[in-house]
């Protein structure tokens, strides 16, 4: 019979591969902690209209990617494609904004887009995504890519770019889209139908479009930045002084434009040029809008997510995974040193200590090899002579010394060697 393979694009995290994730996601709660967010979980499948009318109906998003589907009563659902909508949805429904200390969230885990997969993007992926609502200073945005910045030092990131660009308001968007329009439309024999159809629905859209003809003609486009108001200005403004203040190095990139209808203004991305066409590890912006546009108060917002599948392939690029290893090894000869050496085992597990102990009854030199693969500081060898005793055989593998102390001294020293190291791993 043939076997079960995954889904195409949705991939198993192995043991050896998860210690990446671990590290990734115990700095970024460190983190962002730190900046005063606090962890929020919302389900993964949501009611499709949350996005259609968040993300934006013209979206690649909406459009193409999305996994929706219709129950056994045939609401229509969806997998979520990203974080900010659900934030949002769950932001209004529990009306958190009435607690004036939780305004800033932060929610980790899986999102799915049905897209082609290659290396850094895959049809179920993972994000860190972090929002803040109920200001509109040009400070939270300054604060937030810095937040950014020291999220991807902390865990050692190196050569990448922070992006940022203005996306103006709904008013000034209407006027460069006007003007968009017209340049599309002096150029309509050359663009593709994607574009051509977007040109009248929602112009920016036709940035999404990854056709190599139609990118090299955008490159001639209006610019955004150049059609923006007077008071989106002065916000972009004050964002690049206190950036410089931050000493955050930032490059503005006049046709960034996030593939979201719902960002406005302050808009960025973190670029790589180690991953190939895939050169973004994470982005975000302000969504003023979107809080009432999703039936909630109208209060600005801001956020970011940051693809962990693209932050762990820059990461392995340049260093190690430090995989959790047990601390002591039991080996135990004879049924009724096995019988309570199981029971020791739990004990130094329960206190918090990582034990392995072989459980098929091999031979002493055989599970001293075991011991030796699995790098162990000690190892705890008992017999029945040992039994008898109440004693036991401690062995540092580093020293090589071995000693016969009662089973409770032996468990106190491996208290006083592990514990602290445990607690500061565990609770940084």
């Amino acid at each position: 019979m043939e076997s079960i393979q995954a889904v195409r694009g949705m991939n198993d995290i192995l043991p050896g591969q998860i210690e990446w994730w671990q590290k990734v996601e115990r700095l970024a709660r460190e983190v962002l902690e730190n900046f005063g967010y606090r962890e929020i979980r919302t389900p993964v499948v949501e009611k499709l209209e949350l996005f259609s009318r968040g993300i934006g109906e013209s979206t690649d998003i909406v459009e193409k990617e999305m996994y929706a589907f219709a129950d056994r009563k045939g609401e229509r659902l969806a997998l979520r494609p990203e974080a900010t909508a659900s934030v949002v949805r769950a932001y209004i429904q529990h009306n958190l904004q009435a607690d004036p200390i939780t305004q800033k969230f932060f929610c980790l885990g899986p999102m799915f887009r049905h897209e082609r997969p290659q290396k850094g993007r895959y049809r179920q992926f993972h994000q860190i995504d972090a929002e803040a609502f109920g200001s509109d200073d040009p400070m939270l945005d300054a604060e937030i890519m810095y937040m950014l910045r020291i999220l991807l030092e902390r865990l050692g990131l190196t050569g990448v770019v922070l992006h940022i660009n203005s996306l103006g308001c709904p008013e000034c968007r209407k006027t460069y889209r006007n003007v968009l329009r017209e340049y599309l439309l002096k150029q309509a024999d050359a663009f593709c139908p994607d574009c051509l159809r977007r040109r009248d629905l929602n112009p920016l859209r036709v940035f999404d479009c990854k056709v190599e003809r139609c990118q090299s003609l955008l490159e001639a486009a209006p610019m955004l930045l150049d059609s923006i108001c007077s008071d989106c200005a002065a916000h972009f403004d004050k964002v690049k002084i206190y950036l410089d203040g931050l000493q955050t190095s930032h490059v503005i990139n006049p046709r960034m434009v996030r593939g979201l209808d719902y960002y406005t203004r302050t808009a960025f991305e973190v670029v790589t040029d180690q991953l190939g066409a895939q050169n973004a590890v994470g982005g975000g912006g302000r969504y003023n809008g979107l809080v009432r546009d999703l039936g909630g108060p109208d209060l600005p917002g801001i956020g970011f997510a940051v693809g962990m599948e693209r932050l762990i392939l820059l990461l392995q690029q340049g260093q190690e995974a430090q995989r959790r290893m047990p601390k002591v090894f039991l080996a135990a000869l004879g049924d009724s040193a096995r019988h309570k050496g199981f029971f020791l085992t739990q004990e130094l597990r329960t206190l918090g200590i990582e034990t392995e102990m072989d459980y098929e009854g091999r031979s002493l030199k055989s599970q001293m090899r075991r011991a030796d693969r699995l790098n162990v500081g000690h190892v705890l060898i008992m017999g029945e002579d040992e039994l008898a005793a109440g004693r036991i055989q401690l062995r540092d593998m580093n020293s090589k010394e071995q000693f016969l102390v009662p089973v409770e001294k032996a468990i106190e020293m491996l208290k006083e060697s592990y514990l602290k190291t445990i607690r500061q791993d565990f609770f940084p």
